[in-house]
């Protein structure tokens, strides 16, 4: 309600004319506010007409300003209001502010002016503790004499309210702004447009913006930007071709958002094209467009154009930085990211995460584990995004012991569980074999998505508990969340691994009829196997003769290990030579299949087919396994020696083996080695 009496007031509202700031001439320099620092210093007639005034704007050091105030205080120069306001002006937005320090002068002061409050609000809006400048506004309106907000004060509270995602904070000023009359206000009009964008409240912003009479450069930046920032690049460039329709001429942040829409649509030409348009029209190339340029070029593949641009800085920042490290990550290049992360010569922990998700990404989880061990020995501390980087690398290679301390840490130092995180953890014990922590954990999270639902329910598929899986499944779609084709592909595995058939069918059936969602070739694969492992494989196969997408090499190999089980050696030979035709480099198969032949007593076709892979020079993939000790995961390959301790290793599996098969003679050549 309030929000449409904005809409419909704000072109017919004045503000109050008794309201008039003397010193409005100055508070103009608070409505863009800058990032730290911010521009505090003034040329007004009455700073240079002033001594304690003039040396106060060459101050450099809070100990500086004391001693000023002192002499203001001694001289009686503090009761002079713009006086005031210089020393609150100094503590809250120079190089040397501090903020506990200017709250204290704000309050020490008998009847601070409007300005003295909207230059502390200011600076706390702008700290590392926005919310400080909504209890300063408070305390301003519940003064014994209180000071009457003006159009200068709304922009910096709302910028708050859009930094913490206060909607209803955010509302409840849009109407103090209307009762006070600003809504004409263009500044407070963009505010209000930004806040709504920050908040999500993407639809009531764009209305704001589409009925406003006091649209200017930046109402267009914020609603155009709100778009991107939502994934609609589309959206964005319509209402920037409305824009320059209309005869405003973008900057270098309508040049930002548009180059990002390029680069979420993967649009490569379209990019270039502004590209050339800022090079033409000489848009200031700034920092930030320098490397939207850059994200844009290596999210559409052009990693040389990227290069040339990063090379040509002459500032970078750690955003240009990292944009070329998760660049090189995105196209697998992880060799270069690396050199250019050693090259980076400030790192915080965006830099870690960038290098750290590359390798993940790669799937390179040793490698991911290994930096944030080094990343360990730094004086960075890892976020939520590492943890849920590094997590995902333990699932992937059984660190439950890294994972488990890794949970240990987020509980240490209170990190925010956010869906993200528990998902991670979630999937990391269910990978790792902990079921039962992994739904202790899953039961007890505050919040739960789709991706955290497919992830107990592909842990309990995973970990045989395929009744479980079903009833978890059929929990996520009562309390309304869609299953996608990862869940599908979980709830699938589930009936395959408990060997329920008729739930399957339904399941498979359900995922196009109810979900609209299209089966896959691992999906098709899933099908496949269920049949086959009961037996019915006429069905199995003609699902595969049926299939809409062309069979890959899982569907085929579901089908052959089936055959294998169920001693259907036409079926089977049938897909061994499909299995060949996809991939016939793989060792693998020419094995399976001579092995199938061979319990069959064919042993011509045996020997054929191992004659066709020596004739191919074909090799067998050696077979691999990993383990975790202390922390580190070693990996283990056939007849590799290079361990240190390949010895007593090979000790102890001998005596294992004798244990498991209980052979006496076992030749002690044959043995499974780490490869470190």
């Amino acid at each position: 309600m309030i929000i449409s009496n904005f809409r419909i007031r704000h072109c017919t509202h004045k503000p109050h004319p008794d309201h008039i700031l003397t010193l409005s001439y100055h508070t103009r320099s608070l409505l863009r506010p800058k990032e730290d620092p911010a521009n505090w210093n003034t040329t007004h007639s009455s700073i240079l007409s002033n001594p304690l005034l003039s040396t106060l704007e060459k101050c450099k050091s809070m100990d500086q300003m004391k001693q000023i105030q002192t002499q203001m205080i001694i001289t009686g120069l503090i009761h002079d209001g713009f006086a005031a306001s210089r020393l609150l002006a100094f503590s809250a937005l120079s190089e040397s502010r501090n903020l506990d320090y200017c709250k204290r002068m704000l309050n020490s002061l008998r009847y601070p002016n409007v300005f003295s409050w909207n230059v502390t609000i200011r600076g706390c809006s702008e700290s590392q503790k926005p919310e400080e400048s909504l209890l300063l506004y408070v305390e301003m309106l519940r003064r014994s004499k209180p000071v009457r907000p003006d159009n200068y004060t709304y922009p910096f509270l709302l910028k708050c309210c859009a930094k913490l995602s206060l909607i209803r904070m955010g509302v409840g000023l849009i109407g103090h702004v209307i009762r006070l009359g600003f809504d004409t206000d263009v500044y407070v009009h963009n505010a209000v447009i930004h806040m709504l964008v920050s908040c999500g409240e993407l639809d009531d912003a764009h209305k704001v913006f589409d009925e406003s009479c006091v649209r200017d450069l930046v109402s267009w930046n914020s609603i155009i930007n709100g778009y991107v920032k939502s994934g609609k690049p589309w959206e964005a460039l319509r209402l920037y071709r409305q824009m320059y329709e209309d005869g405003i001429l973008p900057d270098e942040v309508t040049m930002i958002g548009m180059i990002s829409c390029c680069a979420q649509s993967e649009n490569l030409n379209l990019g270039m094209e502004f590209h050339r348009y800022v090079e033409n029209n000489k848009i200031k190339m700034t920092v930030p467009l320098v490397n939207a340029l850059m994200d844009m070029y290596m999210k559409c593949g052009d990693m040389e154009t990227a290069e040339r641009l990063f090379n040509k800085m002459t500032v970078k920042t750690s955003v240009s930085w990292t944009t070329m490290i998760a660049g090189y990550s995105k196209h697998g290049r992880m060799d270069a990211a690396k050199k250019l992360f050693d090259e980076m010569p400030d790192k915080d922990v965006v830099p870690w995460n960038a290098l750290i998700g590359g390798y993940v990404q790669t799937k390179r989880f040793k490698e991911a584990l290994s930096v944030f061990h080094e990343m360990q020995s730094t004086n960075v501390y890892p976020d939520e995004v590492t943890m849920v980087y590094c997590l995902s690398a333990c699932s992937q290679v059984g660190a439950l012991d890294l994972g488990t301390w890794m949970h240990r840490y987020i509980k240490k130092h209170n990190l925010s569980i956010t869906v993200g995180v528990g998902t991670a953890l979630v999937d990391m014990y269910a990978k790792c074999g902990n079921i039962e922590t992994a739904l202790q954990l899953f039961d007890e999270l505050p919040s739960r998505n789709s991706l955290t639902w497919t992830a107990i329910i592909v842990g309990l598929a995973n970990n045989g508990n395929a009744h479980d899986a079903i009833s978890r499944f059929n929990e996520m779609i009562r309390v309304g969340l869609t299953p996608d084709e990862v869940t599908f592909l979980g709830v699938l595995s589930a009936c395959c691994h408990g060997g329920l058939v008729h739930e399957g069918r339904e399941i498979f059936t359900q995922m196009t009829s109810k979900f609209n969602v299209s089966p896959k070739c691992k999906h098709y694969s899933c099908m496949v196997d269920l049949l086959g492992r009961a037996g019915l494989l006429n069905e199995a196969e003609e699902v595969i003769n049926n299939m809409p997408i062309r069979p890959d090499d899982g569907v085929w190999g579901a089908l052959f290990f089936a055959c294998r089980i169920h001693k259907n050696i036409e079926m089977g030979e049938r897909a061994g030579f499909k299995l060949l035709e996809l991939d016939p480099s793989d060792g693998g198969i020419y094995v399976l299949l001579a092995s199938m032949y061979w319990e069959a007593k064919m042993f011509e076709k045996s020997t054929e087919v191992r004659k066709l892979m020596r004739i191919r020079g074909v090799d067998k993939t050696p077979g691999c396994s990993s383990v975790e000790v202390n922390g580190r995961v070693y990996e283990f390959l056939i007849r590799d020696k290079s361990h240190p301790q390949n010895r007593d290793i090979s000790e102890v599996l001998l005596h294992l083996t004798k244990q498991l098969v209980g052979f006496e003679d076992l030749d002690r050549h044959f043995v499974l080695l780490p490869s470190g």
